[in-house]
């Protein structure tokens, strides 16, 4: 079994998938409507959902949402770990001898390490969005002024997903 024709696959695969026509939310930009006010709602602070704090607070619950989405983004050592071991065994791969049965066992586990370690961080960001959602349904239910907030505002650039994941990068230059 050729286990470089497999790699290359496996690479190919993840490139599509990647490069492909998925989406997601800017986080740099993204607004939410307050008093027909645009609001930042990830200020230039390293706390995302930040710039929506001031009106949250005002509800107990809504606070509580908040808190927990902005511990949700913080850097996850697991994440960091599962990462470094992926790349190490890639690049251990390239060190060994290119006849050696430990050099296809660190390439396949090094790539596979490594893109189980994106999906995971990926799943865990977006669902962790849920949590700012949360956030706002539950100060829209008792508190005026109202935020209104499009969580893929995507969608209003007449951009429509193939495929129900939340994988993927807008790239400007």
């Amino acid at each position: 079994m050729n286990y470089w024709n497999i790699l290359k696959k496996l690479f190919l695969f993840t490139f599509i998938l990647l490069s492909s026509g998925l989406y997601a939310s800017d986080t740099c930009s993204r607004v939410a409507i307050i008093n027909n006010q645009e609001i930042l709602i990830d200020s230039n602070s390293n706390e995302k959902g930040e710039g929506l704090r001031f009106h949250l607070e005002k509800d107990p619950i809504a606070k509580e949402y908040l808190e927990k989405y902005q511990d949700g983004t913080k850097l996850r050592i697991e994440n960091t770990i599962m990462g470094s071991l992926g790349t190490g065994m890639l690049i251990s791969s390239i060190m060994v001898d290119s006849e050696s049965k430990s050099r296809q066992t660190l390439l396949i586990g090094g790539a596979t390490m490594m893109i189980l370690n994106f999906l995971i961080a990926r799943t865990t960001s977006s669902t962790n969005e849920g949590n700012l959602r949360r956030a706002i349904e539950e100060y829209n239910k008792r508190n005026l002024p109202k935020i209104y907030f499009d969580p893929d505002q995507s969608t209003q650039n007449n951009v429509s997903p193939e495929l129900g994941l939340s994988l993927s990068k807008t790239w400007t230059f």
